[in-house]
């Protein structure tokens, strides 16, 4: 396992994009951890990723700041990593509810100011609040969510907050074409707020009230989640319509 701690390396100017953000911890280099990283990477943050899987830190080895075999559940081999002085973690272990457990702890013991931490069910998620984790992420709820929400025909995307608040992306409904949104006023019909319009023929205007809605838009939609897909609702037969 390698443990030692020596400050994290830099790629060549030309390999890396420029840094924007301090050190980021990712634990698990499973198909989540791993898109987190490369995303953080492509935004210019510095990632230290680190996995017990020879195999995969090996595939990995070039793509991050720093790429380590490691037991994320091993104080002593974190704290040598340094893993104390880094601004943020991210656990992304999800089918090892023990190693996710073990890991926040040692991240918490570490002084680490920001952890995020993978849950693959509620359950798993309220233990890793009740343990320290100051974020649990629910990639698998929150994708079939968004998936169940598209199947049914009324949304483009969607996506679910914690406090029962709701952004979609739909097709707009007739009663909307060929008005602005202060005529339409669906805050004070369907209690949602329209914070965006993406045209039919390309590209996204910001809503006002005298945006004009036309055939073929879609709307960026923001409200509790019932009223959102409440209006969505009306909006099923027009996708349909355009997807044929």
């Amino acid at each position: 396992m390698s443990a030692d701690r020596t400050p994290l390396p830099r790629r060549a100017a030309h390999r890396r994009p420029a840094r924007r953000h301090a050190d980021v911890l990712v634990v698990g280099l499973g198909r989540f951890g791993s898109a987190v990283a490369e995303s953080l990477v492509r935004q210019g943050v510095d990632v230290l990723a680190i996995d017990e899987n020879p195999d995969r830190v090996q595939r990995f080895a070039e793509d991050f700041t720093h790429t380590v075999q490691a037991d994320a559940t091993d104080g002593e081999a974190m704290r040598q990593l340094g893993i104390g002085d880094l601004d943020a973690a991210v656990v992304a272990i999800g089918s090892d509810i023990e190693a996710s457990v073990l890991a926040v702890i040692t991240l918490v013991e570490a002084g680490v100011p920001e952890i995020f931490a993978k849950a693959i069910t509620r359950k798993h998620g309220k233990i890793l609040t009740s343990i320290g984790a100051h974020h649990v992420i629910y990639p698998e709820l929150i994708m079939g969510q968004r998936v169940a929400h598209m199947v049914t025909g009324g949304l483009q995307d969607y996506l679910e907050l914690d406090d029962g608040f709701a952004v979609a992306r739909s097709a707009a409904p007739p009663q909307t074409w060929d008005q602005d949104l202060a005529t339409s006023a669906l805050r004070t019909r369907h209690r949602i707020t329209v914070v965006g319009v993406r045209r039919a023929a390309g590209g996204f205007v910001h809503a006002a009230p005298d945006t004009v809605v036309h055939a073929g838009d879609d709307l960026v939609l923001a409200g509790r989640t019932e009223d959102v897909e409440r209006f969505t609702a009306l909006t099923r037969g027009v996708r349909q319509d355009r997807d044929r």
